[in-house]
């Protein structure tokens, strides 16, 4: 079989994967809250009336900031940044198609389509990133497309690809950049490793400007990058370090010219500008950072409320893979990398004095971790042996349906709940209590007829409800297996027949 009939036939399963993550994260609109009506308010302020200021609709969210008698979004700009070509699209097409732009199911449906287009879309490519990293790190076919889809549907990621947040964006971005210092080690043209730095400084800064605590991941990614081209001597470790710096410096640049639109300092972050009371832990430490806390850790890997091992059991596995990578000189630099970046976010959010994340599914500040991490998936797969295979599926198969359970029902479970995955979303979930939450993201004026503007999923909008209204999802996803089964048997019969 051909290399060129090979790299297709490898094309066209990573499209596959991303296909199918994306349609599974397009199904389910989780409506609205604090975080994500923060950076709708920022991207309606800038398309509607061209400014920074969410005076008009800030009274949907207390994520805020607040300076010199008007207010902001207290969040990174980066994920509203990346909305904005959405958003500006989506009001001439509901212009066109006779509806009116500024009507609430309207802006429902851009608040929707800007979720698809700046969180959904990249999370889906990430998955399909994710399995071409995975066979460039000898992995098998098998064991690269496990890794990719146990991450985009049996993690945490699945509900954060749901929501206007910023989590899976930027753990999307720092998986890009760490693509780009894969690609670093085999380039061979001076014009390829400037333009591969240049993305992996991009990817990583663009983490920064939609998650303030990426940048030390990023840091981490860049140095990945600068020991993947060091034996190649000084004039590419420059050639290199300039790359990255410029796609990192343009970031940057980005969020100091906004810093300084809103607030008046480029150097001041969104989340020096509380109001007096609001947020009181954001005064512990720096911005609420403190120290790692061992107890934190524990409950964030095994507690019931936020345990990411509770939440997707199959990430148990996940570090055994690295370090299976880890001992491979071939793999050693990435298995590295990939393992720093998720101790780091460990112990950032275990330093974190507001380390429950509020209304979440999961740990969420470790959420853009995940990526990375699941890349040990694909090592020990191919290092199991059936036994062991049959109870990797059974753990992927477990955290794919607690996710499942997270992005039908909720995804943003109240905090009261000691353990929201066993109190509240199993048991909605089998009486077939679907889209539970019923905020909005629309100011309060806009929301007071009392229609529901909540969450959704598209089988709930041709009319089916509870369980049944999973039921095209599910008719997507054996499509989608009887198109990997299908693509198998070609190619085993174009190496038959060769």
């Amino acid at each position: 079989m051909s290399e060129e009939r090979t790299n297709s036939q490898i094309k066209r399963r990573a499209l596959l994967i991303s296909a199918v993550t994306f349609i599974s994260y397009a199904y389910f609109y989780q409506g609205g809250g604090w975080n994500q009506n923060s950076r709708f308010d920022l991207v309606r302020a800038i398309v509607e009336q061209r400014t920074l200021r969410i005076d008009a609709y800030h009274e949907n969210t207390l994520d805020k900031a607040y300076d010199q008698g008007h207010y902001y979004s207290d969040k990174a700009p980066g994920l509203a940044l990346l909305a904005l070509p959405a958003a500006t699209i989506a009001r001439p097409l509901l212009h066109v198609i006779g509806i009116d732009p500024a009507s609430p199911s309207a802006l429902v449906a851009t608040s929707y389509f800007v979720t698809l287009f700046a969180v959904a879309l990249p999370s889906a490519l990430a998955c399909g990133c994710l399995f071409l990293i995975a066979l460039r790190l000898g992995g098998s076919e098998g064991a690269a497309a496990f890794a990719a889809l146990s991450m985009g549907l049996a993690t945490p990621i699945w509900a954060y690809a749901t929501l206007f947040w910023g989590h899976a964006l930027t753990g999307a971005c720092l998986l890009f950049a760490f693509a780009a210092g894969i690609m670093l080690r085999n380039s061979e043209r001076a014009r390829s490793d400037f333009l591969w730095a240049v993305a992996l400084g991009l990817s990583a800064g663009w983490a920064t400007v939609s998650e303030y605590p990426a940048a030390p991941a990023s840091m981490i990614l860049a140095l990945f990058a600068l020991a993947q081209v060091w034996p190649g001597g000084w004039a590419r470790r420059v050639r290199n370090a300039a790359g990255i710096s410029v796609g990192a410096i343009a970031c940057i640049s980005v969020l100091m010219v906004y810093q300084y639109r809103a607030f008046g300092s480029a150097f001041h972050p969104s989340y020096a500008y509380y109001q007096n009371g609001a947020f009181p832990w954001m005064k512990r430490g720096y911005m609420g950072v403190t120290y790692p806390h061992i107890e934190v850790m524990l409950k964030l890997l095994f507690g019931c409320r936020r345990g990411l091992f509770i939440v997707s059991p199959i990430l148990v596995a996940a570090p055994f893979g690295l370090r299976l990578l880890w001992k491979n000189r071939a793999t050693h630099g990435a298995a590295v990398a990939a393992s720093a970046v998720a101790v780091y976010y460990l112990f950032f959010n275990a330093s974190f004095s507001a380390w429950d994340g509020g209304w979440s599914y999961g740990p969420r500040y470790m959420a853009a971790a995940l990526p990375l991490l699941c890349l040990g998936l694909a090592p020990i797969w191919d290092y199991s042996n059936r036994l062991w295979r049959r109870l990797l599926v059974a753990l992927a198969v477990c955290s794919g349906l607690f996710s499942l359970m997270a992005v039908s029902t909720t995804a943003q479970p109240p905090d009261r709940f000691r353990c929201a995955l066993f109190q509240l979303l199993a048991p909605s979930f089998w009486a077939g209590q679907m889209s539970l939450n019923r905020a909005s993201m629309l100011t309060l004026s806009e929301n007071a007829s009392g229609q529901a503007h909540g969450a959704f999923n598209l089988g709930e909008l041709i009319g089916m409800h509870g369980l049944p209204s999973l039921i095209p999802l599910f008719l997507i996803w054996g499509a989608a297996a009887s198109l990997w089964i299908r693509m198998n048997h070609a190619e085993q019969q174009a190496a038959t027949g060769r």
